[in-house]
């Protein structure tokens, strides 16, 4: 059975994206591996006009609606820098299991590089409507809820559920779509 491709619909609209780690590995336990993609998307909302409409990380995935002038390659360039720098966060911490897993994982799949860390795809869906996009929201923001992690959606620190609670966020969200 052929594989199925996810393809960006319109490059420039916001799209609901979801990145894991190989295997589903715990890296986002370490508030430094969280550090490296917020301060990322930092970077590229000031350089390549990325917009983060809302997010959330947990310790092994996270959800985003995100948009930008040519948004498949600015997620792109996400992964890849994002992979590069938490590889070598794990190096200096010497994670050996983690990194062992993130090595065995890259040898099936990729031999231009020593590890793997995110699963290939982002599986993007462009959000049709205002409806759509209060629902992925909702998604993204009960996520540690349904999960147990917390009883409230604002209570977890690595999501926008915060920023639209009008409290202090990890992110610059932008509200307006």
């Amino acid at each position: 059975m052929a594989r199925t491709r996810y393809r960006f619909g319109e490059p420039d609209q916001p799209h609901f994206l979801t990145c894991t780690v190989v295997e589903w590995l715990p890296v986002f336990t370490r508030k430094e591996a969280a550090q490296i993609l917020f301060d990322t998307w930092d970077h590229q909302r000031q350089h390549n006009g990325l917009k983060i409409h809302g997010f959330v990380l947990l310790e092994n995935h996270l959800h985003a609606i995100a948009q930008a002038p040519d948004l498949p390659k600015t997620w792109g360039n996400f992964k890849s820098w994002t992979a590069t720098h938490i590889i070598q966060l794990l190096l200096q911490h010497n994670a050996t299991t983690l990194l062992k897993r993130l090595e065995f994982a890259h040898k099936a799949k990729r031999p231009d590089r020593s590890h793997q860390f995110w699963q290939e795809d982002s599986h993007p869906q462009q959000i049709q409507g205002e409806k759509m996009m209060r629902q992925k929201l909702d998604y993204i923001h009960n996520n540690p809820v349904e999960r147990g992690f917390v009883d409230e959606a604002a209570h977890w620190r690595w999501s926008s559920a915060r920023n639209y609670e009008g409290q202090p966020g990890v992110v610059e969200i932008c509200t307006a779509w």
